[in-house]
């Protein structure tokens, strides 16, 4: 229980490998995942170190796997994953790995390159099948009757002088004309193509314009849509036929269809040899379609016996490299047989990472045994937090504000109490809480399989990862909701009103606007448990009450939270033994936030007790002073205002004397956490020149070597500051103190100000909204009331559960980490970052999905 409420306490070791046993014993430690090594190396470049090759390789073979599961996921193949995590192979196997890698990638290149060239055949001849079959309606048209009008488009086509000489050689056909020897570069020819759909208007423009209108364009859509061998998209053509006459037009057109990406295609003339064509195109087209589909076929065969192995190759090449790298962290000595490293590790696992380095010398076969020894050091060690899957989220909100420093209190096992706890008041309804709750519960019953499902998405991942604290809240919110006694704006009459009506009901009943006493008749002592539920038919004495109601709590809340957060700096300063801190920082702060802020909650405390109702003067709640008002005339010194009749000025005897001696003593702590500790450093640097006194240092930087011991600091000695940094320093955490303690105890206020927001927005919801419903009748009213009650559960999910639970959430976590935390976590340090398989095998998934 040590490391929960502290991080482990670290060593600083150095490792001793035989070269022929370095790999096997840095696999069994990547393994164990509880070693930090440091780099030996950092002047040299990563393409000058010894494994640089090594690593190099392991990267081509992941590049050459990468390829194979982007073709297997074009495929929809799924991926074996039996969730076993293989151990790293050895190096001899990688000689294995990449013969394998490379057959695969070569044959599955190999396929892919004949599979695209006979996918741009069919393609070529599926395009001369819609030639075929379009220009064939094309020509037809010429026999179907429209001579006349084909012969007057040629006629149009020719020039003067041609169409003298043509004018006694009758109808002209559309296609090669037999050349005369007198005006052969007037005859008219023409050209068949496909071209994409959305080129053809431009396409169209570009011929009329080029062509100065001395051309004949005809085109027809392909009515299925073609696929594009070298992407596999699918896409939209037309076939086109275009007329002209002569060659230098002949010239023009086709660089225009090449500049379009036009293809043309032969198309015969004469009718029978089109047809012939036409058969002999569906002859190859059938063939295609045969080979085609057993080169599919044999691409599949390679993809789904890649697919079986390919997760147990990725992890074992991600293995490979990651202990390649690191050994590239090492040192060689003179003897170049012995690899030197340093590393961080937990001072309690020292024995489990000795079993695993015999372990590791063992299976290579290794006659020399590794040395483990312990370094002394002044560094810094790196903060490590041991979580399970329930404290893991709430870790992770403390690391998010800042890593602890070394051996720093951990604010992780109380936020586990405190978070949910804060949130709940701001989210207080047993109803919405029973929806949260259910939904976190879902996800920890259901977590084996969500989890292996490993989805990208980041909101579900948030979600998912945060189970427990979500869970946690929900369960909060329920019993808070019991407190308020609030489901969905509507209270429970579990035990009966304790409130009777003490005043003829019949002019209470007939006067709509007459305001009762919450004094009332009781029966015996008041509501059980949490609010009278009389208090939900309480018109405008409802809102003032659960104002005033809620607004102390907040108060009381935050007051308790923040003295709790100064008590945490105690276990700080005691443990670093750090005395000048705990005796002129702790003890001033306590003081100034227990006599004014405490005492104000004291005060609230002996207002509920002493005043009443049901009490006669001066008890009475009339009598009653205001708690904010007696609070800023005890801070200004002012004199109360006179009560009223039969009233006490005072609450207590004795009263203004002790709020005179409490303020007099707050604003005297001030200047001694402002001056105490620097004068006192000021002083030991004075006496002796080398060390301070003991205890002069802060406490996140106190301590000395760090050799893995209980008191190892985070940080360098007060002496390497100057004396004028120390008191600036000083200063801002002392004005940061005084003006923090006013500031954090407004801001408690939120968890007074949400909670009165959710309960009229559940309340609102429920008036205009599900009430319209319920009062409909007949079978119609039920039609309405399902789909009213519909709209209102989507309305209370997605506003009052997700989007008021997300602003409660945020206020929540502010309150922890400024409100709370800033009394003792300072959070300067580095995270334990260990050599694992596991972290380097998950980041590796993830980026890979990226």
């Amino acid at each position: 229980m040590g490391s929960l409420f502290r991080s482990e306490e670290m060593a600083l070791c150095q490792l001793f490998l035989q070269s022929e046993a370095a790999y096997a014993c840095v696999s069994e430690l990547g393994e164990l995942g509880l070693v930090q090594f440091r780099d030996l190396n950092p002047d040299v470049n990563a393409f000058q170190r010894k494994f640089v090759n090594e690593v190099r390789r392991c990267d081509e073979m992941e590049r050459k796997l990468r390829y194979l599961e982007k073709e297997i996921k074009k495929d929809g193949i799924p991926m074996l994953d039996t969730g076993d995590s293989p151990e790293a192979p050895q190096p001899r196997e990688m000689i294995d790995l990449e013969a394998t890698f490379e057959k695969l990638e070569n044959e599955l290149r190999e396929v892919n390159q004949n599979a695209e060239a006979l996918k741009r055949n069919f393609l070529e001849l599926t395009e001369l099948k819609h030639i075929l079959r379009k220009t064939q309606v094309f020509f037809d048209e010429q026999e179907g009757g429209v001579n006349q009008t084909t012969e007057s488009m040629t006629r149009a086509l020719i020039t003067d002088e041609a169409r003298t000489a043509g004018a006694s050689m009758g109808p002209v056909q559309l296609g090669y004309m037999e050349k005369s020897n007198e005006r052969e570069d007037y005859l008219p020819c023409f050209v068949a193509g496909v071209i994409l759909r959305e080129r053809l208007p431009a396409f169209e423009r570009m011929l009329w314009r080029a062509c100065r209108g001395n051309v004949f364009l005809r085109q027809a859509m392909i009515e299925t849509p073609l696929e594009d061998p070298t992407n596999g998209d699918q896409v939209h053509k037309s076939v086109f036929i275009i007329f002209f006459q002569g060659d230098q037009l002949k010239t023009r057109v086709k660089k225009i269809c090449e500049g379009f990406r036009a293809t043309l295609y032969p198309c015969p003339e004469a009718p029978a040899d089109r047809r012939e064509m036409a058969m002999g195109v569906m002859t190859r087209i059938e063939d295609l379609n045969t080979v085609l589909g057993q080169t599919q076929d044999h691409r599949h065969r390679v993809l789904v016996a890649a697919a079986k192995n390919l997760k147990n190759w990725f992890v074992k090449v991600r293995k490979i490299k990651a202990i390649y790298h690191t050994l590239n962290l090492f040192n060689l000595d003179v003897t170049q047989k012995c690899l030197i490293a340093e590393c961080w590790v937990p001072l309690l696992d020292i024995e489990t990472i000795q079993l695993a380095l015999r372990r590791g010398t063992e299976r290579s076969g290794s006659s020399v045994p590794p040395i483990l020894n312990r370094m002394q050091t002044f560094e810094n060690p790196p903060t490590y937090n041991r979580t399970n899957k329930f404290t893991k989220a709430f870790q992770a909100l403390i690391d998010a504000y800042g890593v602890a420093s070394y051996r720093e209190m951990n604010p992780a096992p109380y936020t586990i109490i405190t978070f949910p706890f804060l949130f709940a008041v701001m989210f207080g309804d047993l109803g919405h809480g029973a929806i949260m709750a259910l939904f976190g519960l879902w996800m920890i019953r259901k977590e084996k399989g969500l989890a292996a499902q490993k989805t990208d998405n980041e909101i579900w991942n948030i979600f998912f990862g945060g189970r427990y604290i979500i869970f946690l809240m929900g369960v909060f919110s329920m019993y808070t909701g019991l407190i308020y006694n609030d489901i969905f704006s509507k209270s429970l009459n579990i035990f009966g009103s304790h409130w009777h009506l003490s005043y003829n009901k019949s002019t209470v009943m007939e006067n709509k606007f007459l305001q009762l006493s919450p004094k009332g008749d009781y029966e015996g002592a008041p509501y059980p448990f949490g609010m009278d539920p009389i208090w939900q038919v309480a018109g405008a004495n409802k809102i003032i009450f659960h104002n005033a109601y809620k607004m102390k709590i907040s108060i009381i809340f935050g007051v308790i939270h923040m003295i709790f957060g100064v008590v945490m700096s105690w276990h700080n300063h005691t443990y670093f033994r750090n005395r000048i801190s705990l005796l002129y920082e702790f003890i001033p702060q306590l003081i100034f936030l227990l006599l004014l802020f405490f005492y104000m909650v004291l005060l609230m405390f002996i207002k509920w007790i002493k005043f009443a109702a049901t009490n006669d003067k001066p008890y009475s709640e009339a009598c009653a002073p205001s708690i904010l008002i007696t609070f800023i005339d005890m801070v200004l010194f002012n004199t109360p205002k006179p009560p009223p009749e039969r009233c006490e000025t005072y609450m207590f005897f004795g009263q203004h004397y002790i709020q005179v001696l409490f303020v007099l003593v707050a604003v005297g702590c001030i200047p001694v956490m402002l001056l105490a500790k620097p004068l006192l450093i000021m002083q030991a640097r004075k006496q002796a020149n080398v060390q301070p006194i003991a205890g002069a240092t802060s406490d996140a930087e106190a301590g000395g070597m760090s050799n893995g011991g209980s008191h190892g600091g985070a940080g360098g000695h007060e002496e390497e500051e100057e004396l004028s940094e120390i008191f600036i320093h000083q200063s801002i955490h002392t004005i940061e103190y005084v003006l923090g303690s006013v500031s954090h105890t407004a801001s408690y206020l939120r968890l007074w100000a949400l909670s009165l927001a959710h309960a009229q927005l559940a309340e609102v919801l429920w008036t205009m909204v599900l009430s319209i419903g319920l009062k409909q009748e007949g079978p119609v009213g039920g039609i309405v009331l399902t789909c009213v009650f519909a709209f209102w559960a989507i309305l209370t999910v997605g506003i009052l559960v997700l989007m008021e639970g997300l602003s409660a959430f945020l206020h929540t976590l502010r309150l922890h980490w400024v409100e709370f935390q800033s009394k003792f976590y300072k959070g300067q340090g580095y995270a334990f970052q260990p050599f694992s398989f596991d972290a380097i095998i998950e980041n590796g998934a993830a980026a890979a999905e990226e």
